[in-house]
């Protein structure tokens, strides 16, 4: 089992793939994972099965959660239930988000 993650790494393989995520760790017990989006991509994701929890590494834009917008900026963080509507819009610059799930990514 791997122990160490550059996540680093990840966000260039975003970079230079055709996902704007990936999950770099999937357990049964936590996912952890990053994504990018480019200023106004759409981001495409559907409630999950797990909590999750968000850090901003960069950028701007907004998240909604249920029917709030939530302003972004580097070092906020934020907890979505599990089989909650959300997703990140309205980016300018690029996004960079460090994610968790309290259980695999499904």
């Amino acid at each position: 089992m791997k122990f160490e993650y550059n996540t680093l790494d990840y966000l260039r393989k975003i970079d230079d793939g055709n996902s704007y995520f990936h999950t770099f760790l999937n357990v049964n017990t936590l996912a952890a994972g990053v994504l990018i989006l480019k200023p106004d991509e759409e981001d495409t994701q559907l409630p999950h099965d797990s909590d999750e929890m968000y850090y901003i590494l960069e950028g701007d834009g907004f998240l909604k959660i249920k029917n709030k917008n939530y302003s972004l900026k580097k070092g906020k963080a934020f907890f979505v239930p599990k089989n909650t509507e959300h997703y990140f819009f309205g980016n300018k610059k690029k996004l960079s988000v460090l994610y968790f799930f309290s259980g695999p990514d499904n």
